[in-house]
């Protein structure tokens, strides 16, 4: 909490701010109501809203008549991060910054790096909230804007964290929302084909990522995947340290061997400046073990110690709708993901082939069926390329909705079916009657990919978010299939 006059030495107010808000509709008393400008809104037309709901002052571009003090500034835009590093007095300068950018893996390698430092030493901050060993909580963004995320950095720093990794979303990184932080160390998983709904162009996407790379100094530290295909470019395009993973004889951090464990995990080997290192990971499939060289190479560079860092990936716990495997009593495999991607479905469909083939080596009857579909008002032009890799990857395939907002499911599947002449699907709109169905065509020893949503509780349809848990579908078809509904 500060006056205006302490805020902004010289403007002559002694109004308390207690907060800042950037959506009028947020607004309370003590809050300071900077007036952003977004690709399609303008926050000064918001003002009156603002003001009447007790916002006590304004940062604006232009003078304004609203009876409540107002700071005329050359960019809101740019002042938001700057009002609030003054605001939460710099936790920035308090906290070592880790930031996760690539297509798919941000939140896994986000969660790994807080559980293999100690969630008491580094929190998170990302697609699965705010938390560290004190708290968990959801948040909005993956990327909040600046009027949260420095308070969110002086909480977690309050809690006694010196170390916080965060997800840095391309929208975000296009949106300027990380605009006025250096982080210590920057980490890039992949970058695959996504969100073209957004930049239209693959490459305005690699782009937005790179900007990542424009938030370092020059004792920062770049973490890059050799093996990614846009590896040369974003090397060349790093202007600090740079240190590298993956599978590649030229990577610092190098994968050179891996055992799976069935959905239980995964035995890995690594090399490091030049000595060999056996570990285990409890999550399955080798993009869990790419992810997990990711944060190793994040976190060795940081100064802990391979053992170190050894013992903590055997301790990981699963990322809750992350390649997740429920056992709810039930004589077939359920597995919760979030893959939306052609990419990230390759992935998870690759681990479920993994553990197919090892069980029909043993004699056991095993089938892949997955039910899946794509986001509405999104990238239609992956559609086509997830039903082709879906449908190859699985035995059968249940396509039905996935927050379809203002598109027809039926559109969507259509789409999801263009370039494909397989006939190894069914379509059922309706989620849950699709999960249902799934669970009633598995057999003892099947794998049942539930993919697109992971634990996500809402479903975008038309302009609403409408509670439907996937959790609770699972718990819903396990319930139809036991009383034979």
């Amino acid at each position: 909490m500060k006056t205006l006059e302490e805020l902004y030495p010289g403007c002559g107010y002694d109004t308390v701010i207690r907060d800042i808000k950037i959506n009028s509709r947020d607004c309370g008393p003590g809050d300071l109501f900077v007036c952003i400008r977004g690709a399609s809104a303008d926050r000064h037309d918001f003002i009156p809203d603002a003001v009447s709901r007790g916002a006590s002052a304004l940062v604006t571009a232009r003078r304004v008549d609203c009876g409540v003090p107002a700071i005329v500034v050359e960019d809101p835009n740019r002042e938001l991060s700057e009002v609030a590093k003054r605001l939460f007095d710099h936790p920035e300068r308090e906290l070592k910054l880790f930031a996760v950018t690539g297509t798919n893996g941000k939140t896994t390698v986000a969660q790994m790096i807080s559980q293999i430092a100690g969630e008491e030493r580094c929190g998170r901050l990302g697609t699965n909230g705010l938390a560290c060993a004190s708290f968990s909580e959801e948040i909005r963004n993956t990327s909040p804007d600046a009027d949260r995320l420095y308070r969110y950095f002086r909480r977690i720093r309050e809690t006694g964290c010196r170390w916080l990794c965060m997800e840095a979303s391309s929208e975000a990184l296009s949106a300027g929302r990380l605009q006025g932080l250096v982080f210590d160390t920057v980490i890039f998983t992949n970058i695959t084909r996504d969100h073209l709904n957004t930049h239209k162009t693959v490459e305005n996407y690699v782009a937005a990522k790179l900007k990542l790379l424009e938030l370092t100094g020059p004792e920062s530290t770049a973490v890059l995947n050799t093996d990614d295909a846009w590896f040369p470019l974003v090397k060349k395009t790093a202007r600090c340290r740079t240190v590298t993973y993956g599978t590649a004889p030229e990577a610092d951090l190098r994968l050179t061997d891996h055992t799976l464990c069935g959905f239980s995990g995964s035995r890995f080997v690594w090399e490091w400046q030049g000595a060999v290192y056996e570990g285990f990971c409890p999550l399955p499939g080798r993009f869990n073990l790419y992810n997990l060289t990711a944060a190793g190479a994040a976190l060795l560079q940081a100064g802990m110690t391979p053992e170190e860092v050894l013992a903590g990936a055997a301790r990981i716990r699963p990322v809750p709708g992350r390649a997740e495997c429920l056992d709810l009593g039930q004589p077939f495999d359920i597995v919760l993901d979030y893959a939306h991607t052609p990419d990230a479905l390759s992935k998870i469909l690759g681990l479920a082939a993994e553990v197919k083939t090892a069980r029909r080596a043993a004699g056991i009857p095993c089938r892949i069926l997955t039910v899946t579909g794509s986001a509405g008002g999104r990238d239609r032009g992956k559609r086509p390329e997830m039903g082709r890799v879906v449908l190859e990857e699985s035995d059968l395939v249940f396509f039905t909705m996935d927050d379809p907002r203002f598109e027809r499911v039926e559109d969507i599947i259509d789409d999801l079916l263009d370039k494909t002449e397989r006939t190894n699907y069914r379509r059922i709109p309706d989620r849950g009657e699709a999960v249902a169905a799934a669970f009633r065509e598995a057999g003892p020893g099947d794998i049942v990919l539930l993919a697109g949503r992971g634990r996500d509780t809402h479903m975008a349809i038309g302009d609403r978010y409408v509670p439907m848990p996937e959790y609770d579908l699972v718990l819903a078809g396990l319930e139809r299939l036991r009383t034979k509904r």
